[in-house]
């Protein structure tokens, strides 16, 4: 058998039984573990407002933040909300305070403290659906359109994360370079984008005619892609080819709700675009 570990390019033979060894390298390393559970304590802060948001302004992070902004903006002031920074590059996910709200330490996670007893809401998409049930906002009631939208976010929580965790880590943040895993998700990330591009084709919002928790799921992903704005990725996939989709991330960007909302809690970027926390409305201004 070939050792694969005296020499970087002979094909990898995995061990009969995996183990963690040796430091994986690339980007986010450093918070990869094969367990969960906290690491360490530490309690959460707890604002002025019913609605408590922990997270980062990553794509995930956006579609919380454009959800809260968007119903603020249509009159529903029961949605204010703190959001406080979750600070991943640190592991301030692994705090005790944050996985008794996500037991699978991942952002975003929220409270809703408006009534008698807290409640946790995690998963992003898990999220956006609550905050429309609560509200009865950006989710239609009638029933082929309400499934309809539930149809493409659920779509977008299982095709996503080829393009993070799959086109995105290989392709900007792994260790090294590798040619296979970088074409098997530019592939699908591809495909996803022409799912998108058809569908478009034929209206103007992903779930229909009128827009809703769907395009705020989909929009930070791949209307970020088109948009350049992921991965320095634009070129490499082509993303000119995909105009219907530019067309509809062009209308979402617009929407001022969407511009305030993808500031929060975001750490990268232009200065002007960077709201480390958000605890008024006057934070964004």
């Amino acid at each position: 058998m070939t050792d694969s570990s005296s020499n970087p390019f002979s094909p990898y033979v995995p061990p009969r039984v995996w183990s963690p060894a040796t430091p994986s390298g690339g980007a986010f390393a450093n918070i990869n573990r094969p367990i969960a559970g906290a690491t360490h304590e530490q309690e959460l802060p707890i604002g002025k407002h019913p609605l408590q948001l922990y997270s980062l302004g990553t794509p995930n992070g956006q579609k919380i933040t454009i959800m809260l902004e968007e119903l603020l903006a249509a009159g529903h002031s029961g949605a204010e909300y703190d959001a406080w920074l979750i600070k991943i590059g640190e592991g301030a996910q692994f705090g005790s305070g944050f996985v008794a709200i996500n037991p699978n330490s991942k952002i975003p996670a929220l409270v809703d403290r408006s009534g008698e007893t807290p409640v946790r809401v995690f998963e992003s998409g898990s999220i956006l659906v609550y905050l429309a049930e609560k509200f009865g906002a950006f989710l239609p009631k009638d029933i082929p359109a309400r499934t309809e939208t539930f149809n493409w976010l659920m779509w977008q929580m299982g095709s996503a994360p080829f393009v993070g965790g799959g086109f995105g880590h290989f392709y900007a943040y792994a260790p090294e370079k590798l040619e296979y895993p970088i074409n098997r998700y530019a592939m699908e990330t591809k495909r996803q984008l022409d799912v998108l591009d058809r569908l478009l084709a034929e209206r103007r919002f992903v779930a229909g005619d009128e827009y809703t928790i769907a395009d705020m799921a989909i929009w930070p992903w791949y209307g970020g892609l088109v948009l350049g704005e992921l991965y320095d990725a634009a070129e490499f996939l082509s993303v000119h080819h995909y105009q219907q989709v530019r067309r509809w991330a062009d209308e979402v960007a617009a929407r001022p709700a969407v511009i305030r909302g993808r500031k929060v809690n975001r750490v990268r970027g232009a200065p002007g675009e960077q709201v480390a926390e958000r605890h008024d409305a006057s934070d964004l201004d």
